[in-house]
């Protein structure tokens, strides 16, 4: 970090280029353990500008109850596996939506119908025509 003039820090190009360096390889970590979980309709978003919470936003799917929370159980073992294992985790004890905030990436692992009716796709996506939207 530097200082610039008396203000609040600013970051260096070398700082923030390891930074994007290890949310990519984060992110890495998280779709493959996604993809070994058999995890569906998986969908990544990049909010690095809308928003400073991270810079990805994974949402999933999991065929039910139980598949949700086997999903998340096996990328919580992945990420403490790759050096992430400070992960936070909401709603993992009904299983219907958890989510699971890995620092740079967030994850959201969804029921298909929790997952229609809160549409996270939509709120977050670019403003554009051909923004995802999960109609499953």
């Amino acid at each position: 970090m530097t200082l610039d003039s008396g203000r609040a820090p600013v970051s260096s190009p070398l700082q923030a280029s390891v930074g994007a360096d290890l949310a990519a390889d984060l992110l890495d970590a998280v779709l493959s353990s996604l993809e070994d979980s058999k995890a569906e309709d998986l969908v990544t978003l990049d909010i690095a500008g809308k928003s400073s919470l991270a810079d990805h936003m994974v949402i999933v799917s999991g065929r039910s109850h139980r598949h949700v929370g086997a999903i998340a159980d096996h990328l919580l073992r992945d990420l403490k596996t790759a050096g992430a294992g400070t992960a936070t985790v909401e709603g993992q004890s009904t299983c219907d939506w958890v989510l699971i905030d890995a620092g740079d990436v967030i994850i959201h692992i969804f029921r298909p119908e929790v997952r229609g009716f809160y549409n996270l796709e939509k709120m977050w996506a670019p403003e554009t025509d051909e923004a995802p939207q999960y109609i499953g």
